[in-house]
């Protein structure tokens, strides 16, 4: 409406019209000076007569052209030929590089990439690129989950002294290795899942060794106390939904208390030098058994040639027998017929000398058969 009135006035439309924005009738004096007004309505100078302006913005256009006047558009100051350039393409680059660093993630394969929009959980990204929202619209925490962790509790400098089910005290140390089965449980059900997975561990081995005499926890049950911490540690795990999974429970020191240790050594070396004397006799044992079935093995397969030809199988048993029997013995054997001095023939055999008691017996020997063959 400001706008026509100014370009009515322009034209003369309103030359006769009194009033406010109409001319005074001419008195005939002249027409008195017309003072610079100030109001809403006053005219600008650069403008067409009657053309209104509301403060110093007279049209969207002006209000445009001040803009980008100030933005570096044209006129005075701000950034303006080669410098605009420089800035724009600048702030392009920024922003593409702040789009490709927050949006896309590259994650190896031993992890996995939990996704969190605003804070909240959204989704976990498998291994390779991963894209999401750019930040802070969407975050991305890689996670770990084939690294092995240990926890060990107890050590030979502190005792961790527990109970066992016969009310014996024993100091024990362990180790507990475990890694991450889900990253959204493990990031988000727990506070602090490494506090929670070591006094889920005290309090098992507790459970545990309160139940086994204290020779048990320091002799041969050791495997077995281990198995059932590991699993009584993963059920209450499981139920706070940790996300974690318990690879096993090493026992590292299993003692009596420092005061009686000594003692207790000693009983341990002497059980366990009595159960070795138990293992060698259960060998020795073995051994004879399986020579006598080997031994009856063989006379069942003899008895069974036996039965088929007897003669035959008694003459090699005892052609066997003999030569069993005289394969360490020393003989000498004579064949001539009607000869029957004494001749301590081992002895000539052996190349030692004979007796002089002997060689006399000898030369007696001798003289009736020299006389028989006269």
């Amino acid at each position: 409406m400001i706008s026509f009135v100014g370009w009515a006035r322009a034209r003369g439309l309103f030359a006769d019209s009194k009033g406010p924005w109409g001319q005074a009738p001419d008195s005939g004096q002249g027409e008195p000076p017309r003072r610079p007004s100030t109001g809403p309505w006053a005219d600008t100078p650069g403008r067409t007569p009657g053309q209104a302006s509301l403060g110093n913005v007279t049209s969207l256009d002006e209000l445009l052209r001040r803009s980008r006047a100030r933005f570096g558009g044209g006129g005075g100051g701000g950034f303006s030929g080669p410098n605009r350039s420089v800035f724009l393409w600048g702030a392009i680059a920024l922003v593409l590089l702040w789009l490709v660093f927050t949006s896309m993630h590259r994650i190896a394969p031993e992890e996995r990439g939990v996704v969190t929009t605003l804070g909240r959980y959204s989704r976990t990204l498998g291994p390779g690129i991963g894209l999401t929202l750019p930040s802070p619209l969407e975050r991305v925490q890689k996670v770990d989950v084939e690294n092995i962790r240990n926890v060990d509790l107890g050590s030979a400098g502190a005792e961790t002294l527990m109970l066992t089910g016969d009310q014996n005290i024993i100091d024990i140390a362990y180790s507990v290795r475990w890694n991450i089965r889900d990253p959204e449980q493990y990031l988000f059900k727990l506070q602090n899942p490494d506090d929670t997975i070591q006094q889920v561990a005290e309090s098992a081995m507790r459970a545990v060794v309160g139940t086994v005499t204290l020779n048990d926890a320091i002799g041969q049950r050791r495997g077995e106390i281990e198995a059932r911490v590991q699993e009584v540690m993963q059920n209450v795990l499981d139920s706070y939904q940790a996300g974690v999974a318990v690879q096993g429970i090493a026992i590292k020191q299993a003692d009596p208390p420092a005061a009686v240790n000594e003692a207790f050594k000693d009983v341990t070396a002497a059980q366990q030098e009595a159960e070795s004397y138990q293992n060698s006799a259960n060998a020795y044992s073995l051994q004879l058994r399986q020579k006598a079935q080997g031994e009856a093995g063989a006379f069942n397969r003899i008895y069974e040639q036996y039965r088929l030809a007897p003669e035959v199988t008694r003459r090699r048993m005892y052609y066997e027998t003999m030569e069993r029997v005289l394969s360490n013995v020393d003989k000498t054997i004579v064949e001539a017929p009607g000869v029957t001095p004494y001749l301590p023939l081992q002895q000539v055999n052996r190349g030692g000398t004979t007796s002089p008691a002997v060689q006399q017996g000898q030369q007696q020997a001798q003289q009736p058969s020299a006389g028989a063959g006269r």
